[in-house]
C-alpha cells in the first residue's frame, strides 16, 4: 500500500468523524430549540381571552328570543343576494310578508356554545420567551377567537413579513373564507397586521381563518386544508404551531352561523313614481344635496364621519347608478336600504333613512310604499324600530355589537 493510499484513507476517516460530529451538534441544537419553544408560558391574550375558559361572551346569549313576534309586514329583510343560492331558506328574513315570524333562537345550548368557544380560543399553550407577545392587546378587528380559527406560530429566528405571507399562499387561496395575519412587533410591543410587502421581522405570528360570513360557516374540508397549510408553514419557517381542536371549531362555526342568520336582515323603503318617471339627473342632485355619494357598487351611500355606510340608495330597475349613466337614466322607483347588523344605533338610523325617503318622495312627486306597494306611514315604523333594537341587543349580548369591526367582517 502506497503512502498516497494511506493518506487518502486517513483523510476519509477524518471526514467521516467530522460529519458525525456535525450531525451530533445539529441534533443538540434543535433539541434545545424544541425544549425552548415547548416550555410553559402564561396566558396569551389573543388565544386565551379573559373568560374564554368558560366561553366568555361567546355563549352568553343565543339568537334573539324565540317568542319575538314578527311585526314588520311592510319592509323587506335580507334579500337573496346576501347569501349564496344554496343557503337554507330558513336563514333568510322576509319582512315584506305580513305576520311573518321573527328568527328564533337556534337549538344549540349555551353550554355547548361555551365549550366550543373555549376550545377554539384556548388551544394547548405553546412557548413564548417574550412577555410582550402575550400581554399586549391584539387588534380584534383583524383577528378574534370569537369568529376566527387561529393558528399560533412561533419561530426561533425572526422572519420578514413578506416571507411569512408568501408561505403556503397557493394553498390558502383555495379557501372561500378570509384569512388574516398579525405579528408581534417587538419594537412597539404590540400586535399589528402583517402586510404583503412588509420587511419587518416577526417571531410571534397569528394566522386566522374566518369561521363564518354571509355565505355560511367554514366547511370541514376547508378547515382541514387550513390546518395542513399551517403545519407545513411552521415546518418551512423552522417553528412550531398551536392549533385549536377541530371538532369544537366546527361546532362553534355552525352555532355562530345560526345566530348570524337569525339577526341578518335588511330593511327597505321604496319611493315609486306616480306616472312620470324619475330622471337620473334629478336623483343625483337630490342624493348629493343630502350628503350621499356614489360608490363603485352602482349606488348612492350615506356614511358617518368615520366612513362607515349607514344606508344606501339603489335603483329598482336593472341599471346601476354611475356618473355617466345618470345623464340619461330614468327609473320608475328607487329603494333605500338599511343593513341592520352592519350599522350601530339601527333604530335611529332607520328614522333618519325614513325621513330622507319621505323628502325624496315629496321632491320627486312620488309615493312612499312598502314592498307590496301599500302606502308606508310613520306609524308603521314603530314595531320595526323595536325589532331592530331587539336584534342589535342580541348582537351586543353576544359581544358582536352591530356596526362593530367583528360584525362588519361577519356580515360581508
Amino acid at each position: 500500500m502506497t503512502d498516497l493510499q494511506m493518506g487518502l484513507i486517513g483523510f476519509g476517516g477524518v471526514a467521516v468523524l467530522g460529519v458525525l460530529a456535525y450531525n451530533k451538534w445539529q441534533e443538540r441544537k434543535h433539541r434545545k430549540m424544541a425544549e425552548k419553544l415547548l416550555s410553559a408560558r402564561q396566558t396569551d391574550v389573543l388565544l386565551d381571552e379573559p373568560g374564554s375558559a368558560s366561553g366568555g361572551g361567546l355563549a352568553n346569549e343565543g339568537a334573539p328570543p324565540g317568542d319575538l313576534e314578527r311585526i314588520e309586514p311592510l319592509l323587506r329583510a335580507h334579500p337573496d343576494e346576501l347569501r349564496e343560492p344554496d343557503a337554507s331558506a330558513e336563514t333568510q328574513e322576509t319582512a315584506s310578508d305580513a305576520g311573518a315570524a321573527a328568527p328564533a333562537g337556534r337549538s344549540a345550548s349555551h353550554a355547548e356554545a361555551a365549550a366550543a368557544a373555549a376550545a377554539v380560543a384556548s388551544p394547548t399553550p405553546a412557548a413564548g420567551d417574550r412577555a410582550e407577545a402575550r400581554d399586549s392587546p391584539a387588534p380584534l378587528c383583524v383577528l378574534s377567537p370569537k369568529i376566527d380559527y387561529i393558528a399560533a406560530i412561533q419561530v426561533v429566528e425572526p422572519i420578514a413579513g413578506y416571507r411569512i405571507r408568501e408561505a403556503q399562499r397557493a394553498t390558502l387561496t383555495r379557501l372561500s373564507k378570509a384569512v388574516h395575519w398579525i405579528g408581534h412587533n417587538e419594537d412597539s410591543h404590540a400586535w399589528e397586521p402583517i402586510l404583503e410587502d412588509s420587511e419587518h421581522e416577526y417571531r410571534h405570528i397569528r394566522v386566522g381563518a374566518q369561521l363564518v360570513d354571509r355565505k355560511g360557516p367554514l366547511a370541514d374540508r376547508e378547515l382541514s386544508v387550513f390546518k395542513v397549510a399551517m403545519q407545513e408553514m411552521a415546518t418551512e419557517l423552522m417553528g412550531l404551531v398551536e392549533l385549536p381542536a377541530r371538532e369544537q371549531a366546527l361546532q362553534l362555526a355552525a352555532q355562530l352561523d345560526d345566530f348570524c342568520a337569525g339577526v341578518d336582515i335588511q330593511i327597505g323603503v321604496n319611493v315609486i313614481s306616480q306616472g312620470q318617471v324619475f330622471a337620473g339627473t334629478k336623483l343625483r342632485a337630490l342624493a348629493e344635496s343630502t350628503g350621499m355619494v356614489m360608490d363603485s357598487a352602482g349606488r348612492f351611500a350615506r356614511c358617518d364621519d368615520s366612513g362607515n355606510v349607514l344606508y344606501v340608495l339603489v335603483n329598482q330597475e336593472a341599471d346601476e347608478f354611475s356618473a355617466e349613466s345618470m345623464k340619461t337614466l330614468s327609473t320608475h322607483g328607487v329603494t333605500f336600504l338599511l343593513d341592520v347588523p352592519r350599522v350601530a344605533n339601527g333604530d335611529r338610523v332607520l328614522t333618519q333613512m325614513f325621513d330622507l325617503a319621505r323628502r325624496f318622495a315629496e321632491a320627486l312627486n312620488g309615493a312612499l310604499v312598502d314592498d307590496n306597494r301599500r302606502p308606508l306611514s310613520e306609524a308603521a315604523l314603530d314595531p320595526i324600530r323595536q325589532q331592530v333594537t331587539q336584534f342589535q341587543a342580541a348582537m351586543a349580548a353576544r359581544e358582536l355589537p352591530a356596526g362593530g369591526a367583528l360584525a362588519q367582517r361577519l356580515f360581508s
